[in-house]
């Protein structure tokens, strides 16, 4: 399924767990130390360097560009560690996320309420996933380096609905799945 950012909840009530989907339109790149910053923003009656109303967030750490490219490698990194303020992003209109492993049962319980989505990239296919990404830009925190604030411009970047709105868990589904088919 193709599928344009940004995300509306009508297309995110469009997606369910195991979905393969190609992404197309402007996200925003943040690690968990950018992730700080934003909330403290928010904490402090500010707004936030980007718009998050129907905003996608992919957690990666890019390597650095090789000449003419727009970025280095480009693989997820491990989501969990945005849990704590993810759940605070959704509230404030965030729809989508984008890393790899399992959310815990408050930010899917968020995605929920909030009518959010979590995809998961394939994490090791970095320099494959990066010829998706068309443009990239630092707009905050350029202190932090590989992990400052970025927005990108992707075309067909690839992903799979994790969690969905209605409370879907493709992680778990495949593993019950899987002891089932290896019981037979």
């Amino acid at each position: 399924m193709k599928l344009e950012l940004p995300l509306t909840d009508e297309k995110v009530a469009k997606l369910h767990a195991g979905d393969a989907v190609e992404l197309t339109g402007v996200m925003y790149v943040a690690r968990d130390t950018a992730h700080k910053k934003i909330i403290e923003t928010l904490d402090r009656d500010e707004k936030p360097p980007i718009d998050l109303k129907g905003s996608t967030i992919y957690f990666m750490g890019p390597s650095p560009a090789r000449p003419g490219q727009p970025i280095g490698s480009a693989g997820p990194t491990t989501s969990g560690r945005m849990d704590s303020y993810s759940i605070r992003l959704i509230e404030e209109g965030h729809k989508g996320m984008i890393g790899k492993g399992p959310r815990n049962q408050a930010v899917r319980d968020a995605i929920r309420k909030y009518k959010g989505v979590y995809f998961a990239a394939i994490g090791g296919a970095g320099a494959l996933i990066s010829g998706a990404i068309k443009k990239s830009e630092v707009v905050a925190y350029p202190e932090l380096g590989a992990e400052a604030l970025r927005r990108i411009e992707v075309e067909d970047f690839p992903v799979v609905v994790i969690n969905d709105m209605y409370g879907g868990d493709l992680y778990s589904t495949a593993k019950e799945k899987y002891r089932t088919y290896s019981k037979e």
